[in-house]
C-alpha cells in the first residue's frame, strides 16, 4: 500500500524529489527538509499530490 508522492520546495516552489509512503500508517502530508539545487541550501519540502 504505498504510493508514490512528490515533494515541493516551500522557498521556489519547484519539484525536485519523489518519494514514497505508507497510506494507511501515514496519513499527514510528510515534510522533509531536504538540499534544493536551485536556492543552493536546505529548506522544507513538502508533499504535494
Amino acid at each position: 500500500m504505498r504510493e508514490i508522492v512528490t515533494l515541493e520546495c516551500s522557498e521556489c516552489k519547484r519539484r525536485n524529489y519523489t518519494t514514497t509512503r505508507n497510506k494507511k500508517t501515514k496519513t499527514t502530508k510528510i515534510e522533509l527538509k531536504k538540499y534544493c539545487r536551485f536556492d543552493k541550501k536546505h529548506t522544507l519540502h513538502k508533499e504535494v499530490k
